[in-house]
């Protein structure tokens, strides 16, 4: 016999299993109307040229450093995507994964990718002014270029909002990769 109220547990049962049949809806949806259609191809390859143009031309002995505040990037990123989603604030299309509600590209993507770009170019400029910049053509210019494509579908969210979240991201990122507490292991 569970500890939890077995009530309580039935009445979420029933909404995960509202959920999990809507999810077979999407996925049969997805793998007619996206898998391997245009959207699905672009996709990818939003997902696949950032990583390969960043291992080209990665700051090599700064690597794991880039690493660390890129992940980090797509952590806070991914997660933050993903009660978006959740809370009905956007959703998207031509998804590169189907399970995934939030867009794979931007979040595991693009964004730690370009987090990256900007630590290692001009490593002693001003992070504030690298965080703007970063932060303005995000917002700006990489939301209304998925809007454009109809992969971003905002309801309830302004771009001005993403502009100081991606600040934020930047900021944080920038600081986990100047951490001095790494020694040898």
């Amino acid at each position: 016999m569970p500890l939890q109220n077995p009530d309580k547990i039935e009445k979420i049962g029933g909404f995960f299993k509202k959920v999990s049949a809507t999810n077979r809806e999407y996925i049969e949806y997805w793998t007619h109307e996206t898998l391997f259609k245009w959207d699905f191809w672009l996709s990818w390859s939003f997902a696949l040229i950032p990583w390969a143009l960043w291992f080209r031309f990665r700051k090599k002995d700064s690597t794991g450093r880039l690493l660390l505040g890129g992940f980090m990037a797509l952590i806070i990123s991914s997660w933050f995507d993903f009660i978006g989603v959740e809370y009905g604030l956007w959703y998207y299309t031509g998804l590169a994964i189907p399970t995934i509600p939030s867009y794979v590209p931007w979040d595991f993507c693009l964004i730690p990718v370009m987090i990256m770009f900007f630590m290692q170019v001009k490593p002693d400029s001003s992070p504030l002014l690298k965080a703007v910049l970063f932060a303005g053509i995000s917002a700006f210019a990489g939301e209304a270029l998925f809007q454009w494509l109809g992969f971003y579908q905002p309801l309830h969210w302004r771009s001005w909002w993403s502009f100081f979240i991606y600040i934020l991201l930047y900021g944080v990122c920038h600081r986990i990769t100047r951490l001095r507490t790494f020694e040898k292991l």
